[in-house]
């Protein structure tokens, strides 16, 4: 329970177009996330107007995305260690995304083509009172996803 393998599965199946939206963000909720600091913070990038925490299900999906980095920046040597804290997916969700005091979500595992999945600051996956659509109506059962 709560470990990195079961919320890749989860984010595989809703990658395929089958699985519970509500069980995606439940396992997220469950798991251990694995955050890279950066400068003396949390890892994060902005895209389309929000900052995302990237956060990976693992060691492997983490050392996946530092190789990466290390291409984009053109560093010879991929093996440059990095820091992370593991955090629960419900502290990200319920403590780091609010105090961050911006519209933030959670990217995991960006470096995976076919494996990352991206949680929106939304009502159901983010507290309402930083939901980006705390304002909108959102039908019955809907998570954004």
């Amino acid at each position: 329970m709560g470990d990195g393998a079961a919320l890749a599965d989860r984010i595989a199946e809703r990658r395929a177009g089958v699985g519970d939206p509500g069980a995606l963000v439940g396992e997220l909720r469950r798991a251990l996330v694995l955050v890279p600091y950066d400068r003396g913070g949390l890892w994060t990038a902005e895209f389309g107007g929000i900052r995302w925490v990237c956060g990976f299900t693992d060691e492997a999906a983490l050392a996946r995305f530092a190789e990466e980095r290390a291409v984009a920046e053109g560093a010879e040597d991929a093996s440059r260690s990095w820091e992370y804290a593991a955090f629960r997916g419900a502290r990200l969700l319920d403590e780091v995304i609010p105090a961050m005091g911006v519209p933030a979500g959670v990217a995991v595992n960006v470096a995976d083509r076919d494996g990352s999945m991206l949680f929106p600051p939304v009502v159901g996956i983010v507290p309402d009172a930083v939901a980006v659509d705390a304002d909108v109506d959102v039908p019955s059962g809907g998570r954004g996803l």
